[in-house]
């Protein structure tokens, strides 16, 4: 189990209402689709070392309104799963604290979590990666990604005019 958080300068209920499942591939990194399979749950298609994908079939627990939602795995889910999302007020109006706790059982046991590390898809640098994400999207209206051109590197030097 471990947990991440990120201060983001919007509003609670904004953020809230943000973070659904239909929105993830938007900002996680990792998440190919969520589909919805009705009765708050939701089957993920995650993308797993050695280019292997993997289902998550996940069940919505709770739902604290504009403050917490908390989710199960399923039976049906390749990897055990739980956790929650927190949203709280920072001091002065600051914004809101995003906070995301998981707990989940790696396949393979430690093998499978250190072939998750050893190939950046370790679930807590994800986590705080895809944290970071959410913030881009909420503040900005868009993700960064390293994979976009500098728009400095489009430069090329001045031809003389003659």
């Amino acid at each position: 189990m471990f947990g991440k958080s990120v201060l983001i300068n919007r509003p609670r209920a904004e953020l809230y209402a943000a973070w659904t499942p239909e929105r993830f591939p938007e900002f996680m990194e990792n998440v190919v689709a969520v589909d919805d399979v009705g009765d708050d749950v939701s089957q993920w298609t995650i993308k797993a070392p050695a280019g292997r994908e993997v289902t998550l079939v996940n069940r919505i627990t709770e739902r604290v309104e504009d403050t917490s939602i908390y989710w199960q795995s399923t039976p049906a889910s390749d990897i055990a799963n739980s956790g929650e999302v927190r949203f709280t007020d920072a001091p002065a109006g600051r914004g809101t604290y995003v906070s995301l706790i998981l707990a989940y059982d790696p396949p393979a046991g430690k093998v499978g979590r250190l072939a998750a590390k050893l190939l950046q898809r370790e679930p807590e640098v994800q986590a705080r990666r895809d944290l970071h994400r959410f913030k881009q999207l909420m503040e900005t209206g868009e993700v960064t990604t390293n994979a976009s051109p500098s728009a400095r590197g489009a430069e090329s030097p001045a031809e003389p005019h003659i």
